[in-house]
């Protein structure tokens, strides 16, 4: 038995754009459908080692179109905008939650340095 935290529920709120997911260890985040989708574990975003991330941009209204298990570790988000690579194991969307704030806020200063936008393009 592992003591890895596990999901004990996922909650998509396609309105407010947002999944809910609640842990064992009575850990609850509401994360983003544009956070999850900005930091996908998929080698298109993350690269294929360090350095190699690609900023992603114009993501703001994205939203997760499906949910698809992957056994007993993990679910694949399938985004509207086609984005249907990144597996998000429970060890990354925890992490992804406990360090939301951290993560939105170095996200933000590189899409400044880079001189782009949340915004999609024509908005």
């Amino acid at each position: 038995m592992s003591n890895k935290p596990r999901p004990t529920e996922l909650k998509l709120h396609k309105q407010s754009r947002m999944l809910e997911v609640a842990f064992d260890d009575g850990k609850r985040f509401e994360l983003p459908c544009e956070y999850l989708r900005v930091f996908s574990p998929s080698a298109e975003v993350q690269g294929h080692g360090p350095g190699q991330e690609k900023l992603q941009t114009g993501k703001k209204y994205v939203n997760i179109d499906e949910i698809r298990p992957m056994g007993n570790y993990a679910v694949n988000l399938v985004f509207d905008d086609g984005h249907e690579s990144g597996i998000y194991s429970w060890e990354v969307l925890y992490d992804l939650g406990l360090n939301q704030e951290e993560n939105w806020q170095d996200y933000l200063i590189k899409l400044e340095r880079a001189g782009e936008s949340r915004e999609p393009a024509g908005h």
